[in-house]
């Protein structure tokens, strides 16, 4: 699954979004209310990790706002509070589950395995493109069954183009999913993964084009 972690304690997040990567998900983190309300305004994800208590917009406001939009994407709450009144308050602005701080690596797990079961979530992705599939929760990426020696950092471009399958992906999005948001790296610098994973996956059916100016779009050779 890709999971956004919206949490102004670096450490947590950071702690939060490694745990899910070894466990083979894509994790996004940002730390600032407001940014992450726009995040969620044009990115797509299956899980949301929220806190309530967040630098710019509050999390209640922005999980409000997402429900306003029509975004349905399930959304548990983080907080050091844990006071009923607040449990409920999250619960009716529209939160799946709530998780009062600290907590345990394990029950965060846990709570993301139990919505991923009652909203139909595919706990452990594969995605299959022409004669590539990639497992997500392997991180590895066969054709007709040999693995292929991909770089990680070219494996994180093709998860983050299979999962926007269908439509460009900026720069700034592959920057984002590769180096993480906020990465001190120019655009160019995504360029030669993306032209080296193009030339690999072009004996297996794969083709990823360029929109110039744009950014990229997978799809399997016609």
């Amino acid at each position: 699954m890709r999971i956004v972690i919206i949490e102004d304690n670096e450490a947590l997040a950071n702690a939060v979004a490694y745990r899910l990567r070894d466990r083979g998900h894509a994790a996004d983190v940002l730390t600032d209310g407001t940014e992450a309300d726009r995040f969620l305004s044009r990115e797509g994800a299956d899980l949301v990790i929220l806190d309530i208590n967040l630098p710019g917009r509050m999390g209640l406001e922005i999980l409000k706002t997402m429900r306003e939009r029509g975004n349905s994407t399930p959304v548990i709450l983080l907080t050091a509070r844990s006071e009923t009144s607040d449990r409920v308050a999250g619960l009716d602005s529209g939160a799946d589950d709530y998780l009062v701080k600290p907590f345990e690596m394990d029950e965060l797990e846990a709570r993301i395995r139990a919505l991923s079961r009652r909203k139909h979530l595919e706990y452990g992705n594969h995605h299959r493109i022409g004669r590539v599939d990639f497992d997500r929760t392997a991180r590895l990426a066969r054709a007709q069954g040999e693995v292929l020696e991909i770089p990680r950092r070219q494996l994180a471009v093709l998860e983050c183009l299979l999962e926007r399958r269908g439509r460009i992906v900026s720069r700034a999005q592959l920057m984002d999913h590769v180096y993480g948001i906020g990465a001190d790296v120019e655009e160019t610098a995504i360029e030669p993964h993306v032209s080296r994973l193009r030339k690999q996956l072009a004996a297996h059916g794969v083709v990823i084009r360029t929109a110039r100016g744009l950014g990229y779009l997978i799809e399997a050779a016609p």
